[in-house]
């Protein structure tokens, strides 16, 4: 994020694409309540009519799959009608001369063909955004799980440049994050391609510095990115750079990775998984080690927020058992291999990071204490350098020129269309009952009773009518990779010949049905998109009887209590075995 968090409610207009705050983050959503209260004008960009759409100035309902189009065509009109900040152009940015061109072609009636938004609402929302003075982009998952969307994280931020919305407080580009600490885990090195403080491994001076540091010998290679994984495992026929070990903590692939079906192949052909969680979950029946490790309220440590916010957690309750910090189990790992790791706390580990980053130096234990967080970067101990709320100040930006770049290229389609066997789009969603792949929420009686198996898929209600179904009824949903059981919602909040589902069930494993077609650059999914069709279940007893033999089956082999019947028809109860 270029800004804070706080900084949202005071945006004069929120341009809010491809998510969905109120199910993914609720409390970033009461931000953007507040904005709306202060008289701020919202436009949502979404093919779902979602809470934020409810409250919208204007609802940019888009289809799947056209993101760039649309982001294309705002930026035509910005250009056509001379609503450009051409000071700020000239003065902090470069290619805006070879940007121009690529988009002349993207008219509003040009993309209103391909986003079945109206040419006037296009229009609409430009001139909304690019004349308020103090506009704010926030993007989530709609945008980049897709297999074009970095091209979109570029376009939206062509649109902040061109009207000069960078470096000033409530201005900006924001990425909403989809995962718990996820920008933690990227500010601390787990990345393929980037050691801490996002310091290119290709870099030599960088790598000495760390080879110093840690006293071995590092690679200059780039790492593999865990979407790569199963082709690394089951196609690759260079040995060298064959995957014959996985080490998993902290993530379930075997739920959360596109094409299930080849994920669980390569976890069972690849020679050696070991996974460290807090729970049992789909990934630990292929392992063979599972560490089990502490909870959150058993160690402490720090996270990020989503706008570069450090913020210490700490120790609540001892653990039970033998489970350890995920850190110890690293270094006993280490040590056991032969690199000898040792710390006495997660301060000691802390301070070696910050004096190897520039950027989190002056990001003190004792700072984040003091100021309940620091958003990076932060360069200086002192505690005068509280940190940066908003990136780019005086429209410095992190080039060597210090000018930021235009970026265009033209918009593509989806990599698998519909078809005639196929003829509905999948894309998966999060809902606000249960987190991720619901290792901890799943785990939780009370949520388990308030939403349980299978889950649901959100349809039309045109739709639910052509196959004859009414809500909670079973229904199978298929694409070429496979099949899973869900039940029907219909809902006019679904533009008709599209299937939304959540992806966090066991039963209804949506990522039975994705696919692993990924952005070049991020090799992020294209989750949003994938052709499928929905079959009703003719014998609803049989599906029924069905789903609460699977579901007590997998619970069985997780050490977890049988599932009870609920009020709604759904699954619930048990209490989950740790260790």
């Amino acid at each position: 994020m270029s800004m804070g968090v706080p900084e949202i409610e005071d945006a004069k207009v929120l341009f809010i694409f491809g998510y969905n705050g109120a199910d993914s983050h609720p409390i970033v959503a009461r931000r953007i309540v507040r904005a709306k209260e202060k008289g701020a004008k919202i436009i949502c960009a979404d093919p779902r009519r979602i809470e934020t759409a409810r409250i919208a100035d204007l609802h940019l309902q888009l289809k799947n799959g056209s993101n760039l189009a649309l982001v294309n065509a705002i930026a035509q009109v910005i250009i056509q009608e001379a609503l450009l900040d051409r000071n700020f152009i000239a003065q902090h940015s470069t290619g805006f001369e070879e940007f121009a061109p690529i988009m002349e072609k993207y008219t509003p009636e040009y993309a209103a063909s391909i986003t079945q938004v109206p040419a006037e609402a296009i229009r609409k929302a430009a001139r909304m955004y690019a004349t308020s003075g103090g506009s704010m982009i926030l993007y989530g998952m709609g945008v980049c799980q897709f297999a074009q969307a970095v091209d979109v994280v570029k376009g939206l931020a062509n649109l902040a440049i061109m009207t000069g919305n960078f470096g000033r407080p409530s201005t900006g580009i924001g990425p909403v994050r989809g995962q718990n600490n996820v920008q933690g885990a990227c500010d601390m090195g787990a990345l393929p391609n980037c050691y801490p403080g996002y310091q290119s491994v290709t870099d030599p001076v960088i790598r000495d510095k760390f080879e110093k540091a840690w006293g071995v010998p590092l690679s200059d290679q780039v790492g593999c990115p865990i979407t790569h994984v199963p082709h690394r495992v089951l196609h690759e026929k260079d040995p060298a750079k064959r995957i014959h070990a996985y080490y998993i903590f902290g993530e379930d692939p075997a739920q959360s990775d596109p094409d299930l079906a080849e994920v669980r192949e390569a976890l069972d052909k690849c020679d050696f998984v070991v996974m460290q969680d807090i729970f049992m979950n789909k990934t630990g029946r292929h392992a063979d080690v599972i560490l089990p490790a502490t909870g959150w309220c058993e160690h402490e440590g720090v996270y990020t927020c989503c706008d570069r916010g450090f913020q210490r957690v700490r120790k609540l309750i001892e653990p039970e058992g033998d489970v350890k910090t995920d850190w110890e189990i690293i270094c006993a790992i280490s040590t056991a291999m032969g690199y000898p790791m040792h710390y006495k706390n997660t301060e000691e580990i802390w301070n070696e990071l910050i004096d190897l980053c520039p950027g989190f130096a002056g990001a003190t234990y004792e700072k984040i204490e003091k100021l309940g967080g620091v958003q990076w970067p932060c360069r200086d101990k002192a505690m005068s350098d509280i940190g940066t709320p908003y990136l780019h100040k005086g429209a410095k930006f992190a080039h060597p020129d210090g000018k930021a770049k235009f970026y265009g290229t033209d918009w593509r389609p989806p990599r698998e269309l519909e078809n005639d066997t196929y003829p509905l789009v999948l894309s998966t969603v999060r809902e606000v009952g249960h987190y991720s792949v619901r290792t901890m929420s799943g785990n939780c009686r009370l949520l388990r009773n308030l939403e349980d198996e299978p889950g649901w898929a959100q349809m039309s209600p045109q739709d639910c009518r052509a196959i004859g179904v009414q809500q909670g009824e079973l229904v199978k949903v298929l694409s070429k990779r496979g099949y899973c059981i869900t039940r029907c919602l219909p809902t006019d909040r679904v533009k008709p010949g599209a299937v939304y589902m959540t992806y966090q069930w066991w039963i209804g494993a949506c990522n039975e049905l994705t696919q692993a077609s990924l952005d070049p650059v991020s090799n992020t999914p294209e989750y949003k998109y994938a052709a499928c069709r929905v079959e009703k279940i003719q014998d609803q007893a049989w599906a029924e009887k069905q789903i609460l033999m699977e579901y007590a089956e997998i619970r069985g082999q997780m050490g977890i209590s049988p599932p009870t019947t609920t009020r709604r028809g759904g699954l619930g109860g048990g209490r989950a075995i740790r260790g």
